[in-house]
């Protein structure tokens, strides 16, 4: 087995604060905005999930690694995160179906990190002072400099990044039954998502962001599928407009994470920044419908105003975080169209909430039995 040979390495947050531990994964510099996963689990669907594109993690679980990385397991092409920051890392795993070591991988995909610091001590510090931006070094350890060059990482407010995740060109998803077509606008979207919709009978074409509303009607989609991304939602404009003009023609339409912020800001309802986010696969909510609540999987630094929610009569809020009571869902009252905060596909997390992908399944029945 390859011995692994670290080097010091030093963590600098946006406000001057500094963390000193050992490199992980490439040696070499990178910057984004600092935030903390609460999961156990599923390191490597979290690694590659679109949305944390532009974002360094921290991992709250003691030891990250320890299980290896195998393909089935990866949410899109690449890995998405811009750092990583643990407590402890495994060079070596002791899974027998792993193919492979996770500093292998990242060596590969040359992403830098940072390892053996209190990782207690900083999600705390994050946790009170709220997301910043942060820089993570290996080939340097002079702090001057890096708070230099963290000067030109950019604020996640403002910052359109649906275009850099999305994919290149359209494909399609054929399932041996199509029951329903369905187009889905991808903004970073999640492989288990699709999964969700084509194991339901549904044949998916998934457009890049920025297919205008006329190109995918042109297929003749039965119902549209709006999917997370990263990046500020204030700033997806193309998208908003396209979900305007799906809403116009009353085709059922059902969004996850970004897409649930697009939908509210098509409906006039704006988004704001949190201070921190919610990130981890043990997040509480309440479906106001049924009274009944999920633990949810959940990944998300801006929500939607619940103010403005209230005071539209057209739109409803479906469910509410139990921890903070900010907006987890939405629909429509006049149109078929409603949008969760959170992840019902489940990837990883637990699977309380895939009932969601039903609902959206029964509102397409129902659409083309009219």
């Amino acid at each position: 087995m390859k011995l692994h040979t670290t080097t010091d390495a030093v963590l600098v947050l946006e406000d001057g604060t500094v963390f000193h531990g050992k490199s992980l994964g490439k040696v070499g510099t990178t910057g984004g905005e600092v935030c903390f996963n609460t999961g156990m689990t599923g390191y490597q669907e979290i690694f590659t999930d679109p949305s944390y594109y532009g974002q360094i993690v921290i991992t709250t679980v003691s030891h990250v690694g320890n299980y290896g990385v195998q393909q089935e397991e990866v949410e899109s092409g690449n890995i998405q995160i811009k750092g990583l920051v643990c407590k402890e890392f495994s060079h070596h795993f002791s899974r027998k179906t792993a193919e492979g070591s996770l500093q292998e991988y990242f060596e590969k995909a040359g992403i830098v990190g940072i390892c053996e610091i209190d990782t207690r001590e900083l999600v705390r510090y994050v946790r009170d002072k709220g997301v910043m931006n942060a820089i993570i070094s290996s080939e340097t350890t002079d702090v001057d400099t890096l708070k230099q060059q963290l000067l030109e990482v950019p604020s996640m407010s403002g910052l359109e990044l649906s275009s850099k995740v999305t994919t290149a060109q359209q494909y399609d998803l054929p399932v041996a039954e199509t029951r329903f077509k369905v187009a889905v606008l991808d903004l970073g979207v999640k492989r288990n998502i699709l999964n969700n919709l084509t194991i339901r009978g549904c044949e998916c074409r998934v457009f890049p962001y920025g297919t205008t509303f006329e190109e995918m009607e042109a297929w003749g989609p039965d119902g549209y599928f709006i999917s997370n991304g990263p990046g500020d939602p204030a700033v997806t404009t193309e998208a908003v407009k396209s979900v305007e003009q799906i809403l116009a023609v009353e085709k059922p339409m059902f969004g996850i994470c970004m897409g649930h912020q697009i939908l509210a800001q098509a409906n006039g309802i704006p988004t704001y920044k949190m201070h921190n986010g919610h990130r981890g696969l043990n997040h509480p909510v309440k479906n106001l419908i049924t009274g009944r609540s999920e633990i949810t999987s959940q990944n998300h630094g801006f929500a939607v105003d619940a103010e403005a929610v209230k005071n539209n009569p057209n739109v409803e809020i479906t469910h509410i975080n139990l921890n903070d009571n900010t907006v987890e869902g939405i629909r429509i009252k006049n149109k078929p169209a409603f949008s969760v905060q959170y992840h019902p596909e489940s990837s990883p997390g637990p699977h309380d909430s895939e009932y969601l992908f039903d609902l959206f399944v029964e509102m397409l029945e129902k659409e083309k039995k009219s």
